[in-house]
């Protein structure tokens, strides 16, 4: 018998039905057998936070949208002059330096225990 190639498939990337349900059994028996709900891990203070510094250095996506950050900025500077220019690489860099302090300040005061 001749050999045919395979054709490629797209996998679901689920994981197989059998251990779906044994999943699914353990975590109905954790539960009978404890009597308390599973408590969530909580992470000593600060470590998120540290976790979340390294995660935003790492990434190069920007968090707010280019477009309304670029009409806030004209409208900002048009208080001060009444026709300003800007190029794009000056706009993005604005938008860079104002999420790396916004997020520094969010992640201080997450560090420091305080909220909001």
């Amino acid at each position: 018998m001749a050999r045919t190639k395979q054709t490629a498939r797209r996998s679901t990337g689920g994981k197989a039905p059998a251990s779906l349900a044994r999943a699914a059994a353990r975590r109905a028996t954790k539960s009978k057998a404890g009597g308390k709900a599973a408590v969530k891990r909580r992470y000593r203070p600060g470590t998120v936070a540290l976790r979340d510094i390294r995660k935003f250095q790492r990434s190069g996506e920007l968090l707010i949208s280019k477009l309304p950050f670029q009409r806030l900025v004209r409208e900002i500077a048009q208080e001060y002059t009444n026709s300003p220019r800007f190029s794009a690489s000056a706009v993005l860099a604005l938008q860079e330096a104002s999420e790396a302090y916004l997020k520094d300040i969010q992640l201080a005061r997450r560090i420091r225990g305080e909220r909001a």
